[in-house]
């Protein structure tokens, strides 16, 4: 678990200090080229080293140990940080859709930026791209939501980078301004598509919802491999970071001792464990057979699936 952590917080380093080197070339190069739209762009990819910083000091509070206060630790940060890139995503995207209508209202005329701003949005560009790739790497690998969101955060600058330079091509090469505003509006869109889905998926997240209903499966099938292990059911399956909590009941023969009972839980458990990766805990809760109670109204049955 701290090896994933470990690597969460690298991953916010490399994010950190690749936008940082990213915005400083971006300033420089606006103030010496002149050029307005470069500088305001670099002043705008600063906002990407405070996100990093936000995965960065996450990663440092769900390193803690479990509290008193926390008895299930603070592996749940990653989820709040999420939430709070989605906002940021959809600020971005709605900034976009504001400033866009702003300027085809206008009629706002546009400026052949230098051969210098040009060639440092190039620079920029392959520079997010790597980073969003690096993100996401990262959050796959370490099954972090926060890291994945931050990396959809930095595929969405390129986007707006793309947009700009498609949006010159249109303007100035085919003389056609129109298409630029159009590109700038599919593009605002679509990013506040990307952070409306974040947002959901976080709820569901904080609501202890589950994404992948197979994991119920691959939890009864590991059960009924248990000899002595029967009729799992009242399965809870929950994120807590990004790990999972699982909570399920199962009878066993009532005549067995304690021990024997144990024994068997112990052994449902490492069946469980062989067939899915990051489980944060699992708890077993042990009933004579025929001791189930109709009135349990939480949880998962295999005649629910």
């Amino acid at each position: 678990m701290n090896f994933k952590i470990e690597n969460i917080i690298r991953a916010s380093w490399v994010a950190v200090i690749g936008n940082a080197f990213l915005s400083i070339l971006k300033i420089v190069a606006g103030i010496l080229s002149g050029s307005l739209a470069v500088l305001a762009d670099g002043i705008d990819s600063a906002s990407d080293i405070v996100t990093s910083l936000i995965t960065l000091f996450t990663a440092r509070i769900m390193r803690r140990p479990p509290s008193p206060e926390y008895p299930y630790g603070y592996l749940k940060a990653d989820t709040v940080a999420t939430k709070a890139l989605a906002f940021v995503i959809l600020f971005a995207g709605a900034q976009l859709v504001i400033s866009t209508i702003h300027g085809f209202i206008e009629g706002r005329e546009r400026e052949l930026p230098s051969m210098v701003a040009i060639y440092v949005t190039l620079i920029s560009l392959a520079g997010k791209i790597l980073l969003s790739l690096h993100q996401f790497r990262k959050g796959k690998q370490t099954n972090s939501e926060m890291l994945k969101a931050n990396a959809r955060n930095m595929q969405n600058d390129v986007l707006i980078s793309l947009a700009v330079l498609i949006g010159l091509f249109f303007t100035f090469i085919l003389k056609m301004p129109l298409l630029d505003s159009v590109t700038a509006l599919a593009v605002s869109i679509w990013i506040i598509k990307v952070g409306i889905q974040i947002f959901m998926q976080t709820n569901r997240d904080l609501m202890d919802g589950i994404s992948d209903k197979g994991l119920y499966q691959k939890v009864f099938q590991a059960v009924d491999k248990v000899e002595g292990a029967s009729n799992p059911h009242r399965l809870r399956i929950r994120k807590i970071g990004n790990y999972l909590m699982i909570a399920f009941d199962i009878e066993v023969d009532g005549n067995i001792n304690a021990r024997e009972a144990h024994i068997i839980a112990c052994k449902a458990e490492k069946a469980i464990r062989a067939e899915i990766d990051n489980i944060f805990d699992i708890m077993i809760h042990v009933e004579p057979v025929g001791g189930c109670e109709e009135e349990e109204i939480y949880g998962v049955r295999k005649s629910d699936l």
